[in-house]
């Protein structure tokens, strides 16, 4: 079992950026693809972002491309999603995921844990 932990979260305005960060406490994801997903109120789950267990491959939904960055730092066990440019419509419950199997994966089913999610909010 790996159990994720999202921080990084917050309140800002239209515009601004913020940075998530993922952690797995005692364990170690470097074999893991990973991934970010959100989720809006009364919305299905979607994909954010991905990458591969070395970094060298990254995925993006399209409504984020050229505005969200999705990296890994393996030696330290953490995946950052930065957030730039940010709308009203990327407020969501932000989730990260591990994926057994080093690809960049874009569905929820190839996710086999889940972090308990971190609030971003954008405010108009």
């Amino acid at each position: 079992q790996v159990q994720l932990v999202e921080s990084g979260g917050g309140l800002v305005q239209a515009g601004g950026s913020l940075r998530l960060s993922c952690v797995a406490p005692g364990r170690t994801f470097s074999s893991y693809g990973m991934g970010w997903f959100r989720q809006a109120p009364e919305k299905e789950r979607e994909f954010v972002a991905a990458i591969t267990w070395l970094g060298g491959h990254t995925e993006y939904a399209d409504s984020v491309k050229g505005r969200f960055t999705i990296s890994r730092d393996n030696a330290k066990d953490t995946v950052v999603l930065q957030m730039n440019s940010l709308k009203p419509e990327d407020t969501a419950v932000y989730y990260c995921a591990a994926a057994h199997g080093t690809w960049a994966f874009t569905t929820t089913r190839a996710y086999d844990y889940w972090g308990k999610g971190t609030q971003v909010t954008v405010s108009s």
